[in-house]
């Protein structure tokens, strides 16, 4: 059986681990991978966003499955133009993949699904938005409609800084063509907890939660990142409140899309706040999360091809999704200067040392392989992950396996888990 990866990042990494532990033993691709995928699959020289490339890559070797991991190749249509070809593809097809892709059609999905969420107005013209913020009684939050890299989520404290950034958005453009449209939404107070679903079209199956922890420094401090450190599962929502949470925001989302002519197949993420008043859909991602999926993956006992075909057919079955007790949680190492400029190229060295440590898994992110070792050569490097029967233990050995490899200015958080483990000092 033969299975494609599409993406390059940490999340593919433990896709491919996942898929490769399958005992259908598939043979498995990447595209275009890193130099963490190339231990389990053969990386391909082809980048995700190029979907005429792997197009013609699908039609010349026909992979049973495609695994689409980012969310630009699926809003760009790429499961469209897979299955026009007759293959399978577990991710949502464009219709499904707006839900990621704009902030104005989700936003509408959940008011009509009866979905909890911030209230918010829609904008395409400067001066309607700038007039909106001026009647705002309080904070607000500034959105791109459309992808932004994760970065056009602004949050403003004053109706100053609401207009600058509704400007900046619309008038200069800083995010291109994402920021022709922006939502402006009350700002939501609470404790953030990510919450993915398997969904078939039809059913879901949830996977326990997890939290990420976006700012680039400890204690929530500095510039948003596209995830520092994750741990699972998050005490803000218990596995006893996980079937309320599916009815309340998962499953809504799937029959509103179906009465629309719409089938979703693939990842279903709801990014939750958890306010006074209850939860709150903050947005919905269309595939796995990163790096939320590192610290999920170990803590299932699943079959992923299996599954992912389940899905696809339509028949996902809640008994294939194992849930193993304990914790699992995943630091990330970036490279210094990250979010901002950085550099590429430098060596990697204590990769086999930390992998060989107990309950300890790399995963590769921003790597290559050059001159037979694996460099720099992103932002975000590599996932550290520790699972343990705790997630005192597990957070111990993410750190442990982190301590053994260097890289010239890494960089890590030192706090992932910290809200978990010791709530009321980090709340202050």
């Amino acid at each position: 059986m033969k299975v494609l990866v599409v993406g390059g990042g940490g999340r593919e990494h433990a896709l491919v681990w996942a898929l490769a532990r399958s005992h259908l033993r598939p043979t498995l691709y990447c595209a275009p991978g890193n130099a963490g995928t190339r231990q389990q699959a053969e990386n391909l020289p082809i980048a995700a966003e190029d979907l005429d490339g792997l197009c013609a890559w699908a039609e010349e070797h026909r992979p049973d499955l495609t695994v689409v991991g980012p969310e630009a190749p699926l809003c760009a249509g790429l499961a469209d133009r897979l299955h026009a070809l007759g293959l399978a593809v577990f991710g949502p097809e464009q219709a499904a993949a707006r839900l990621e892709g704009s902030k104005a059609f989700a936003k509408e999905v959940m008011q009509a699904a009866g979905v909890p969420t911030a209230r918010a107005g829609v904008f395409s013209d400067v001066g309607e938005a700038l007039r909106y913020i001026d009647s705002l009684p309080g904070p607000c939050v500034v959105k791109a409609d459309g992808l932004a890299a994760g970065k056009g989520v602004l949050l403003c404290e004053t109706q100053v800084q609401a207009a600058a950034a509704a400007r900046n958005l619309m008038e200069q453009r800083v995010f291109g063509a994402a920021g022709g449209t922006v939502l402006i939404e009350e700002m939501l107070e609470g404790e953030e907890v990510s919450v993915l679903a398997l969904v078939d079209g039809e059913r879901s199956v949830l996977l326990p939660s997890s939290q990420d922890h976006k700012r680039a420094f400890d204690r929530d401090q500095g510039p948003n990142t596209g995830g520092m450190g994750a741990y699972s599962p998050a005490p803000v929502l218990p596995d006893h409140e996980l079937p309320a949470m599916q009815e309340l925001v998962i499953d809504p989302i799937v029959r509103e899309l179906k009465a629309r002519g719409i089938r979703f197949c693939g990842v279903l993420y709801a990014g939750l706040m958890m306010t006074a008043d209850g939860p709150r859909v903050l947005e919905y991602n269309v595939r796995f999360g990163d790096p939320e999926t590192q610290c999920l993956l170990p803590r299932l006992d699943v079959d992923w091809v299996e599954t992912m075909v389940a899905c696809v057919q339509g028949r996902l079955d809640p008994s294939q999704i194992r849930v193993r007790s304990g914790a699992c949680a995943c630091v990330v190492m970036s490279a210094g200067g990250y979010p901002g400029a950085y550099r590429k190229g430098h060596p990697i060295s204590g990769l086999d040392q930390a992998n060989a440590m107990e309950g300890v898994a790399v995963f590769h992110a921003g790597t290559a392989w050059q001159e037979e070792q694996a460099v720099t050569a992103g932002g975000r490097v590599l996932g550290v992950t520790g699972l343990a029967d705790s997630l005192e233990v597990a957070l111990q050995r993410a750190y442990a396996g982190a301590g053994a490899i260097e890289f010239q200015d890494r960089h890590f958080r030192t706090d992932i888990g910290a809200r978990a483990l010791h709530p009321r000092a980090v709340r202050g």
